[in-house]
């Protein structure tokens, strides 16, 4: 619906559809001493940077005496010498859109367009240091809730004009601005053309946060592990972006979605690229971390229910003392500790950050010793369950970490009803699980399998960047080289290394 000829109309609509809110502001400028020259001006109160419209406000009275106020086009050019981005608008509803996205609308009588000038801004939280993915070394800025300030943030790490961006709107009630971002000539475009088919066909009346987005474009809903990355560091995103990934970022929330997400991504921190090269070697033992933080309980309930054979004879005895007078079997004893743990971490996570972190550790701390003196649990047990529990802690990634802790009573069952032949044929079937998943059309196991030589480089552990010749990630150039990459350095006369090649 187009706006009206009269301002009085166009006003007496727009308060009708905010239902008289009290945050809709509507000022009268006065352009002249005769009372003749009047604009109108409307934002939303807390949504406007007030410097903005200040400055709106001086422009106008500024060229008061060059303002037609029944001139449109005169009006926008006279503002945009000093205000910035202004544009000319008739459909109404873009116009109820532009007041509630923060920006100030003039109006004025006998006009059949109103002039939108950009005044966004209000109260948002500054850049801030990231909360749950720190590093030591690196850079310490992350995301806000502002989409303008994500996107800033990551172009001043690329300066490239094929850096490319788009902006979309989804929620019918909300409508939240949602932008993807990528380089054009590095993204695969088969990736590209799924992300746009599956954002397209998202319909729904609200989206307050990326998971909103993250459930309508991840590829499978049958499967505990993450096929869609997320961060909240724009170092993080940055990199994404080289390797041929796409961004999803959603006004709202300081998480950024990075697609595809494939499992060697969630294993990854961004601080194995600030270090030297030998301290990559850690990222192994995040893979380490993995099968003793998924198979460490169901190893134990297997060895103590099906296979004492293997202990020795010392262990055994020592387990045999330590399990006398337990009443339960190990896998009742394991699964009481394993739901307690998981009780205390959300407890800590849900109570205030002053009193949280110390009643997860003394709770911890007081039921595993009373629990023992109680014999209810062997003190091997709560051994097993606290370096499960420590190494639950290491994945980079938060919602790798659910996973695996999905998938431990899963083991632990198939560990007190198989023992071993139940472990073997549980890994097995999560071997296969995670080669049949896919990220938009790329193997989730890629590149370990379908395995690729070439790629291992940067994969289980990280070599020196001056060997990494090859650019990562789901989209490498034609040759396979970095457009930008380094040469290795040259061997110096003496059989030494030499300086590096530009």
């Amino acid at each position: 619906m187009n706006i009206h000829h009269s301002l009085a109309q166009n006003l007496a609509q727009l308060k009708s559809n905010f239902g008289n809110s009290n945050d809709l502001i509507v000022r009268e400028l006065v352009l002249n001493q005769t009372g003749e020259g009047k604009l109108t001006i409307t934002y939303m109160d807390g949504l406007v940077s007030k410097d903005a419209v200040f400055r709106l406000m001086e422009s106008m009275l500024l060229h008061s005496g060059s303002i037609d106020p029944d001139d449109s086009g005169s009006i926008m050019h006279h503002l945009a010498i000093t205000v910035g981005d202004v544009s000319c608008k008739t459909d109404f509803d873009a116009i109820q859109r532009a007041i509630l996205s923060g920006d100030t609308v003039v109006w004025s009588d006998r006009a059949d367009v109103a002039v939108v000038v950009d005044t966004r801004g209000g109260d948002l939280r500054p850049v801030s240091q990231p909360v749950s993915q720190t590093v030591v070394r690196g850079p310490q800025d992350a995301f806000t809730e502002a989409i303008h300030t994500n996107i800033s943030l990551i172009r001043r790490r690329i300066k490239d004009p094929n850096l490319w961006l788009e902006m979309k709107q989804f929620g019918s009630v909300t409508k939240t601005d949602v932008a993807v971002m990528y380089i054009n000539g590095l993204v695969k475009e088969d990736v590209l053309a799924k992300l746009h088919e599956r954002l397209g066909a998202i319909k729904i009346d609200s989206v307050l946060e990326s998971n909103y987005i993250e459930e309508f474009i991840q590829d499978s809903t049958f499967t505990v592990f993450p096929t869609v990355n997320n961060s909240e560091r724009p170092d993080v995103v940055a990199a994404a972006l080289l390797e041929g990934r796409v961004a999803v970022i959603v006004d709202g929330t300081p998480f950024v979605l990075l697609v595809p997400g494939l499992f060697t991504q969630f294993m990854q921190s961004p601080e194995d690229y600030y270090h030297r090269a030998d301290f990559g070697i850690l990222r192994a033992l995040r893979y380490l971390a993995l099968f003793i933080s998924l198979l460490a309980p169901a190893l134990y309930i297997a060895i103590t229910t099906f296979h004492q054979e293997m202990l020795p004879t010392s262990l055994l005895i020592s387990l045999a003392a330590q399990r006398e007078g337990i009443p339960f079997p190990a896998f009742i004893e394991a699964l009481m500790m394993e739901i307690t743990f998981e009780l205390l971490r959300e407890a800590g996570v849900r109570m205030p950050r002053a009193v949280g972190t110390a009643i997860s550790i003394v709770g911890a701390l007081v039921l595993g010793q009373a629990s023992v003196e109680a014999g209810l649990v062997s003190p091997a047990m709560v051994i097993i369950v606290s370096i499960t529990a420590i190494t639950g802690f290491i994945f980079p990634s938060f919602e790798i970490g659910i996973s695996v802790r999905l998938l431990r009573f899963v083991f632990m069952g198939l560990a007190a009803s198989f023992g071993f032949f139940g472990i073997i044929v549980g890994m097995i079937a999560l071997v296969l699980h995670l080669c049949h998943l896919q990220s938009f059309g790329i193997p989730y196991m890629s590149p370990i399998a379908p395995f690729n030589a070439k790629e291992q480089k940067d994969n289980i552990v990280r070599v020196p960047w001056w060997s990494m010749n090859r650019r990562s990630g789901p989209a490498p150039d034609e040759n396979g080289m970095k457009p930008n990459g380094v040469s290795p350095p040259s061997p110096s006369p003496s059989g030494g290394q030499g300086h590096q090649r530009e």
